[in-house]
């Protein structure tokens, strides 16, 4: 077996950001060949990921990047086992290793395209196998969304301050005026907030299954089955129309003022910029 020098083994700590006693036990299986005891590390990580595939990954962060002109945004969940991991400094630093490769990966695209992203001459999935190597612990990418705007408007986001909720909201503007305009992007970052505060089902009632609306219809009618149908027709179209209310995002009281729905405080900060604007779609990541 060849001398493995203290030197070699800091290099290889260097390159892999793995422990001495790892680095130094994988240069001893290659003989001392760097390359190849990277190579041992990285097999390390896929081994720990395939021994703990039924783990659950309830913690981690959400990772929210806009590109520098502001036309496409990206958002995902970077998960693993414990809070105690995901304070490391592996795992802090695979995170913000994310942030360059959701702005390269193709943002039409979903999580096996961000994983197979490379940036540097490593995928992503490179970046999670090193870190999983390197805590013992599974890591997954959990949730994956990009939004590119294809006319005028802008995408607003938020990411809670906890880092475990995420949000992206696509608006589209009459003019770029309004886009543009400051008080209109406040109130849209503000939505975005809603969002993430309210967690709506949908943007609309358009965007609620029949099949759900069905068992809510269902679930009322069971609560008030013993008085006289014409008065349970009512109370359930009444229930209805509140779990609407409660539910779709346009409905919805507005997180800080509960008494004016969003579609409301939109139009005004529209109108108040010069124009229109509608929202087109909407992500909402949570972790946990």
């Amino acid at each position: 077996m060849a001398e493995i020098s203290s030197a070699i083994v800091l290099k290889l700590r260097k390159m892999s950001g793995q422990g001495m006693m790892d680095c130094k036990k994988a240069l001893q299986e290659t003989n001392g060949n760097v390359e190849e005891a990277m190579t041992v590390l990285r097999k390390k990580g896929l081994a720990t990921l395939a021994k703990r595939a039924d783990r659950e990954t309830t913690e981690g962060t959400v990772i929210c990047v806009t590109g520098p002109d502001g036309k496409d945004s990206a958002i995902a969940t970077l998960c693993c086992e414990t809070d105690f991991v995901a304070k490391s400094d592996a795992f802090i630093a695979a995170a913000d290793a994310m942030k360059n490769y959701l702005l390269a990966c193709n943002t039409a695209d979903g999580i096996d395209n961000l994983l197979n992203t490379v940036k540097d001459g490593k995928k992503f999935s490179d970046i999670v196998t090193e870190c999983v190597s390197k805590t013992g612990e599974k890591t997954e990418v959990g949730d994956y969304a990009g939004f590119k705007l294809s006319g005028l408007g802008l995408i607003a986001t938020y990411v809670h301050f906890n880092g475990k909720i995420g949000v992206m909201v696509e608006f589209e503007t009459s003019s770029q005026a309004v886009a543009d305009n400051e008080q209109f992007r406040l109130i849209a970052k503000d939505i975005a907030m809603h969002i993430a505060a309210v967690n709506p089902l949908a943007l609309d009632q358009s965007g609620i299954s029949a099949q759900i609306i069905e068992r809510e219809r269902s679930i009322a009618a069971e609560q008030v089955k013993n008085k006289p149908p014409n008065i349970v027709e009512k109370i359930v179209n009444g229930k209805i129309k509140k779990f609407f209310a409660d539910n779709c995002l346009l409905e919805q009281g507005f997180v800080k003022d509960e008494k004016v729905p969003v579609q409301k405080v939109l139009a005004d900060a529209a109108k108040a910029a010069g124009g229109t604007a509608n929202i087109k779609r909407f992500v909402r990541f949570a972790i946990g």
